[in-house]
């Protein structure tokens, strides 16, 4: 009975405060798991006031498109800028509606994928490290954190652990170089300097005869204008990941959701426009 009460009084002040959806002119997207087996929601949020604007279940380019045709356009020529993760149907999605739009590959989810290449060739080479002991340890899961964490917050220990892995394992040094080599890229002010940077990189990915890196190379070169767009606009998707780790808290105090609906209504309450906080 609560259930049914909350989600009433939730859906009343959705339409009351979401329909028609809200204009935005800087806007974030990015998905979140909302239960196990590949179920999605996808989010879009202002990058300006930093609240939830509009969710959907899925995360293929329909989804995305029902946004913009809800938005109508007018509203989507007046968009400025959009941050995402680089998938590929949000990004034909904004093409098509946004035309006008400057699509910004967000850093954060660069720097991931960066990590998620220097993960697969630890596990790789811990394949083929069977024979030695010392290799084997340190290539272990439980030690990958350390490849993946930020080189300045490594305690002392683990610089040792790292400077040793680098000696025992050259495609490991390598990769190591590559993603360091990479984030240098948002050093610059310049977008033409980093757009060299970014060949130059490319450059090296593809003669280091790491897989994981030259896979990357191919698919950051694919959408290298998203990634020196940055320069011009520095609109980050950061928020949304902010966004969702309070959706993930929030499913961990309901003990997850059956009821997608629902579940759609909480993110708003807990991250948009029908929070208590929000200013009516």
């Amino acid at each position: 009975m609560v259930y049914r009460i909350d989600k009433d009084i939730l859906l009343e002040r959705y339409r009351q405060l979401c329909v028609p959806v809200p204009a935005v002119t800087n806007m974030s997207v990015d998905e979140v798991a909302w239960r196990k087996r590949h179920s999605y929601v996808t989010n879009v949020i202002d990058a300006d006031s930093r609240k939830v604007i509009w969710n959907h279940p899925g995360r293929d380019q329909s989804v995305l498109e029902r946004f913009y045709k809800a938005l109508g356009p007018e509203a989507c020529d007046s968009i400025e800028s959009v941050a995402m993760d680089g998938a590929l149907p949000y990004i034909a999605a904004t093409r098509r509606h946004a035309q006008y739009a400057i699509l910004v590959y967000d850093k954060f989810h660069i720097a991931k994928k960066l990590n998620d290449a220097v993960d697969a060739v630890r596990r790789q080479e811990r394949r083929k490290a069977s024979g030695d002991a010392e290799l084997s340890r340190l290539l272990e899961t439980k030690n990958r954190f350390i490849l993946l964490k930020n080189p300045g917050r490594h305690t002392e220990r683990q610089k040792h652990m790292l400077d040793r892995l680098c000696e025992l394992n050259e495609p490991i040094y390598q990769a190591m170089l590559l993603k360091e080599y990479f984030l240098q890229l948002y050093t610059y002010t310049d977008p033409k300097e980093a757009q060299d940077h970014l060949f130059e990189w490319g450059i090296n990915a593809a003669v280091s005869g790491l897989e994981p890196f030259h896979d990357l190379m191919k698919s950051f070169f694919r959408k290298r204008r998203m990634i020196i767009n940055w320069f011009t606009r520095k609109i980050s998707s950061a928020v949304s990941e902010g966004i969702n780790n309070k959706i993930k808290r929030l499913k961990r105090m309901a003990y997850g959701y059956r009821d997608v609906e629902y579940f759609l209504l909480k993110v708003h309450q807990h991250c948009g426009l029908l929070s208590p906080r929000t200013p009516q």
